[in-house]
C-alpha cells in the first residue's frame, strides 16, 4: 500500500470518526470540564462550607441511632459512604435479614444523610445541578445502562481518531504545533488552531479517552470472562476483582453487649494516622454475628495509590482482618485506582483541577475545529449546491446543539440560587428545556457566525450574573466569603467571574474582526 494511499485511509477515518462522535464528545468534555469542580458547586448550591477531605467527618452512633429510629436496621447490612467533598454522605441499606421484621424493611434502600444535622433526604430530594453536569458529561439522563455505553463508545472511537490524527499528523506534527496563521483563508485558520490546540491537548485527551471508555463500557467488556472463565458466575468474578464485600452469617439472635461504631473507627485512625476512611460497612445490625469493615485510603500527599480496610467483630471488640496501606499495593489495586485517580484529577488539588478545566475547554474548541474544517473544506463551487447547502444545515445544528451549552448553563447557576432549594425535576425541566429552546432559536436564525457570537455574549452576561443571584439571595457576596475563608462558597463566584470576562474578550475580538 503506498504512503499516499495509506494517509489518505487515516486522514478520511480520522474526519469521518471524530464527525460522527463530535456532538457527543463535546457535551461529555464541556460538562466533564465543570465535573471537575463538582464539590464546590454542590457546596455553593447548598451555602456549605465544609473541610477539604475525603474522610467521613461523622459522629457514627448519633447517625446509625437516628436511622434506626426511622428505618428500624435491625438485620440489616448498612454501608455509609462519602464519595464526594461535601457535607451529606450516601447510605445504603440491604434488606432486613429477620424474617419476621416489619414489611418495610423487606427492601433495600438508598437516601443520603446530612453529617451535621442527621437530616434524611431521597437521593431525587438531594440532587444538585453539581451532580446533574457530573453525570451528564457520562449520559446518566439517558435510560441505564444505555447512557453509559454510549458515552463509553464515543471515548472508544475518539481514541480512535486521536490515534489517527497523530498519525496523519506526524510527519509535520513539530512544525505544525508552530504554525498558526489568523489572517489566512478559513480553512488555513481552522486547521492550524485544530492542529495547535489537538496537540497541546494530547496527553490529556488520550488519558480521558482510555478511563472514559474503560469506565463506561467495562461491564460489556468483563461479560466474555464471567461467561467462559467463570461459568456465569459473576459473585465469584466481581469477588476476585476485589468489589465484592464479605458476607457474615446472621444468626437471629440479638447482640447482648453495648456498641459503639466510633470505638472502631478510632481503632482504625489509630492504626494508620494518614488514613481517609471513605467508607464504613455494618453487617447484620444488632446482630450476635454483627461486623463493622471500614476502607479508605492514605492522603494522596503520602501516597498516589494506597488501599486499606479494616474489619471488627462487634461482639467481642477484636480485629479479625486487616489490609496495611503502608504495604506494598497489588497490581489489581494499583490498576483500579489509577484509573480513578487520573480520570477524575482530585490528586492534585485546585491547581490541577483549573489546568484541566482549561484543558476541557480546548478540547471543545478543537473538536468545533474539526468540525468547522469539515464543513469549509465542502464549501467549494465544485460541489453541488444541495449538497452544500445540506453541509451547512448539519454544521448549523451541531454549533448551535454545542455553542448553547454556556448560556444555559450559566443561566441554569442563576435559576437554582433564585429558586431554591430546587429538586431533581426542576434542575432537568429547566436546563433540557432552556437548551432546546436555544437549539432551535439559533437554527431558526441560520446564522453561525451569530450563534458563535450570541452564546459567547449571552454566556458572559448570565457569567457575570451568577456571583450577583448569589449575593442577593444568599448575602454570600463572593468578597465576604473571601474575608471569611469559605473559600469553596468564593471559589464559584471569582469562577464565573474570570471565564465570563475570558469569553466576553473573546466575543470583542470576534466582533471587531
Amino acid at each position: 500500500m503506498s504512503d499516499k494511499r495509506t494517509y489518505n485511509i487515516l486522514f478520511h477515518t480520522h474526519t469521518v470518526s471524530g464527525i460522527v462522535i463530535s456532538v457527543a464528545l463535546y457535551v461529555i468534555f464541556f460538562t466533564g470540564s465543570f465535573s471537575f469542580f463538582r464539590d464546590e458547586i454542590v457546596n455553593w448550591e447548598r451555602n456549605h462550607t465544609v473541610e477539604p477531605t475525603e474522610t467521613i467527618q461523622l459522629d457514627f452512633d448519633t447517625a446509625l441511632d437516628s436511622l434506626d429510629a426511622s428505618l428500624n436496621l435491625y438485620g440489616r447490612d448498612l454501608e455509609l459512604s462519602k464519595h464526594y467533598v461535601e457535607r451529606t454522605i450516601g447510605v445504603s441499606l440491604s434488606k432486613s435479614k429477620d424474617t419476621l421484621a416489619n414489611p418495610e424493611t423487606n427492601t433495600s434502600k438508598y437516601l443520603t444523610l446530612d453529617s451535621k444535622n442527621y437530616a434524611q433526604k431521597s437521593y431525587e430530594e438531594n440532587y444538585t445541578l453539581g451532580e446533574f453536569l457530573y453525570r451528564l458529561h457520562f449520559f446518566a439522563q439517558i435510560f441505564y445502562p444505555y447512557g453509559y455505553y454510549l458515552a463509553g463508545f464515543v471515548a472508544f472511537f475518539f481514541l480512535f481518531a486521536i490515534i489517527t490524527g497523530v498519525l496523519v499528523h506526524w510527519n509535520k506534527i513539530v512544525s505544525n504545533f508552530y504554525t498558526f496563521r489568523p489572517l489566512a483563508k478559513l480553512k488555513t485558520m481552522w486547521t492550524d488552531a485544530h492542529t495547535t490546540l489537538g496537540i497541546i491537548g494530547l496527553p490529556f485527551q488520550f488519558v480521558y479517552a482510555v478511563t472514559g471508555a474503560f469506565f463506561m463500557i467495562k461491564a460489556i467488556l468483563i461479560a466474555p470472562n464471567v461467561m467462559f472463565l467463570y461459568n456465569n458466575d459473576s459473585a465469584t468474578f466481581y469477588k476476585d476483582l476485589g468489589y465484592a464485600h464479605p458476607e457474615f452469617e446472621y444468626t437471629n439472635s440479638p447482640i447482648t453487649t453495648d456498641f459503639s461504631v466510633n470505638t472502631y473507627i478510632k481503632k482504625t485512625e489509630a492504626l494508620w494516622p494518614d488514613f481517609d476512611i471513605t467508607q464504613v460497612h455494618v453487617f447484620n445490625y444488632g446482630d450476635e454475628n454483627m461486623h463493622v469493615l471500614t476502607e479508605g485510603h492514605l492522603k494522596y500527599k503520602n501516597k498516589f495509590t494506597s488501599p486499606g480496610e479494616t474489619i471488627y467483630k462487634v461482639s467481642t471488640g477484636e480485629l479479625v482482618h486487616q489490609k496495611n496501606p503502608y504495604e506494598k499495593t497489588t497490581y489489581l489495586d494499583a490498576v483500579k485506582n489509577v484509573f480513578y485517580r487520573i480520570h477524575y484529577g482530585d490528586y492534585g488539588g485546585f491547581a490541577l483541577r483549573i489546568v484541566s478545566f482549561v484543558l476541557g475547554i480546548i478540547s471543545c474548541f478543537v473538536i468545533i475545529s474539526g468540525v468547522m474544517i469539515w464543513l469549509v473544506a465542502r464549501d467549494k463551487k465544485n460541489v453541488p449546491e444541495k449538497k452544500r447547502r445540506f453541509n451547512e444545515k448539519v454544521v448549523r445544528i451541531y454549533l448551535a446543539i454545542c455553542l448553547s451549552m454556556y448560556p444555559i448553563t450559566a443561566l441554569s447557576f442563576i435559576a437554582v440560587k433564585v429558586w431554591a432549594p430546587v429538586s431533581q425535576s426542576f434542575i432537568y425541566n429547566f436546563y433540557f428545556i432552556g437548551w432546546l429552546l436555544f437549539i432551535v432559536a439559533y437554527i431558526l436564525k441560520k446564522d453561525n457566525n451569530f450563534t458563535n457570537k450570541n452564546t459567547l455574549l449571552l454566556g458572559s452576561i448570565f457569567g457575570f450574573l451568577v456571583p450577583v443571584a448569589n449575593g442577593i439571595c444568599t448575602g454570600n457576596w463572593f468578597w465576604k466569603t473571601f474575608l471569611n475563608q469559605q473559600l469553596q462558597l468564593c471559589f464559584i463566584d471569582i469562577f464565573w467571574i474570570i471565564l465570563a470576562s475570558t469569553t466576553l474578550f473573546v466575543y470583542f475580538r470576534i466582533r471587531k474582526k
